[in-house]
């Protein structure tokens, strides 16, 4: 018998969330771990208060609301000694949800009920038949369509205008729910893991974030404290993030943030371009935020406000900070900024899938052999770089810059990792041209001051300030923002730059050791 219940004991019993959490899949489960992690920013007395209410508004595996029962169960046995009361106590008055789908709905019922049906005699606790969801809800609602979007989520009508048998993703958080009404109180924590994005209809695999949209939310809420992991796109803003990271930089309430640029060490086998990050906003809290950077085994910390003086964006890297104040000392960067001679996207208004069929976009056919007197645009055929050529009155929609000398770099480079930023750059001669698979740097006077340019950009000292916008696989013309323009009637080295705006021998070594070199 003893060595039966030691047998018991010891056999491998895996944790279903933490199977689920490893799934591939369209929704990001969170792995009870991480869930504990996020729950330990919150302060211990919460637990052993049987008037604390939590809230997650995004349910998809019930794992946040299973592990804060399991620590009011333990903290509130002082109060209510008996664990049937207890249990009773805080499932009907502590623990509620907003599960996103039918499915999460009944895991998330499973996990923190035990039974996904709570009125049966087989839940933890038996709610009363007029609340068959327990204090976990769904109800299916439908998008509200104007222009072909969802005036709520930015949805695409296209895409999610269902049928009755499948999910709408019309997520009742966001959906004009009144949430106080639903569940008739106030919530002194709100916390979760939202969705990310939805398809707004756009080209490719196009996509709006709305898990910004379920952090406002929360906060128009006003809990006493709010907690929700999310990608960390928003640090710089970009599509549909602007307001939320103007909103969230100049917020003192958020008290911790963990900063994490590879989004596997919080998801097993998930890439998040621009990793993922978990923050504490506290109502009652004003002053400099906690960052704890993540990076392998190695936590960094340091205490500071979200955002510089004068300056609209998180910088992830707070080692980069002193070094962009030296570069921008009593300088205008609007005026002098790198950022200025590089161009929007689509240079000559060519799509990226131009060489697959020009007719689609009205224009004539192209050619893959160059006849005398042919402009020279560079492009993708395939995932391969390629060239195709067209008489020069061929009607660019644009044909700015055509006839200078100029750079061509791709759009996209890296994954967002500080230090990722090696591109392949093109030097054009005049009538060379681009899709907007390349962005476009210039004019140059002449092939020298292109070269001494490209020089520049292959510098560790470029790199490194690219670094402080870039935060995923794009190049866009607003990751130049914070590298100064150079004299290019000469080349540039590391050595002179450095020496040029009075860096440290740490600030140096920092750029040295962070910053790949070129292949």
């Amino acid at each position: 018998m003893e060595n039966s219940s030691s047998l018991f004991q010891n056999v491998y019993n895996p944790d279903v969330l933490s199977c689920i959490a490893n799934l591939s899949n369209d929704e990001v489960f969170t792995p009870p771990e991480l869930a504990n992690r996020i729950i330990d920013m919150l302060p211990e007395e919460l637990f052993r208060n049987p008037d604390t209410t939590f809230l997650d508004p995004c349910c998809k595996s019930g794992v946040f609301l299973r592990e804060i029962a399991k620590r009011l169960i333990k903290g509130l046995e002082p109060q209510i000694p008996d664990l049937e009361k207890r249990i009773e106590h805080i499932f009907s008055r502590q623990l509620f949800g907003i599960a996103i789908t039918e499915l999460t709905s009944l895991l998330s019922r499973r996990s923190v009920y035990c039974s996904k049906f709570p009125s049966s005699p087989f839940s933890a606790y038996q709610f009363p038949e007029e609340q068959p969801q327990g204090n976990i809800i769904y109800q299916r609602i439908k998008h509200t369509w104007q222009n072909g979007k969802c005036i709520y989520c930015g949805a695409s009508q296209s895409e999610y205008e269902r049928g009755d048998e499948l999910e709408t993703h019309a997520y009742q958080f966001i959906h004009n729910l009144d949430v106080k009404k639903v569940f008739n109180m106030k919530f002194d924590v709100i916390i979760g893991n939202p969705p990310y994005q939805l398809s707004d209809g756009g080209a490719q695999a196009s996509a709006k974030p709305i898990y910004n949209l379920f952090v406002e939310q929360a906060m128009k809420l006003n809990p006493r404290y709010l907690t929700m992991i999310i990608p960390a796109r928003w640090y710089t803003g970009g599509k549909g993030l602007d307001s939320f990271r103007d909103k969230m930089i100049n917020d003192k309430r958020i008290r911790t943030l963990h900063d994490f640029v590879d989004a596997s060490e919080c998801f097993s086998g998930v890439e998040i371009k621009g990793g993922v990050c978990f923050f504490l906003w506290d109502r009652q809290y004003s002053g400099e935020c906690e960052i704890y950077k993540h990076k392998a085994n190695d936590i960094e910390i340091s205490k500071r406000c979200l955002v510089e003086k004068g300056e609209s964006i998180f910088i992830r890297e707070h080692k980069l900070i002193s070094i962009m104040r030296k570069v921008w000392a009593n300088k205008t960067i609007e005026k002098e900024s790198f950022e200025n001679i590089v161009s929007s996207m689509k240079p000559y208004g060519l799509r990226g899938d131009f060489f697959k069929d020009p007719l689609k976009y009205g224009l004539p056919k192209i050619k893959t052999f160059e006849s005398e007197g042919d402009l020279k645009i560079l492009g993708l055929d395939g995932l391969k770089r390629a060239y195709r050529y067209v008489p020069h009155d061929y009607p660019l929609p644009k044909r700015d810059m055509l006839n200078d000398y100029k750079i061509f770099i791709p759009r996209n480079v890296g994954i967002g990792e500080f230090g990722d930023f090696t591109p392949t750059t093109v030097i054009a001669s005049p009538k060379e041209l681009c899709t907007e698979t390349f962005v476009q740097i210039g004019p140059f006077s002449s092939i020298n001051e292109a070269q001494n340019a490209d020089i520049y950009i292959h510098t560790k000292f470029f790199r490194a300030l690219i670094s402080i916008r870039k935060q995923d696989q794009g190049a866009s013309k607003a990751v130049y923002h914070f590298v100064p323009l150079q004299d290019f009637s000469k080349p540039w080295t590391d050595e002179e730059l450095y020496a040029k705006y009075g860096l440290t021998d740490e600030e140096i070594a920092f750029i040295e050791s962070m910053i790949r070199p070129m292949e």
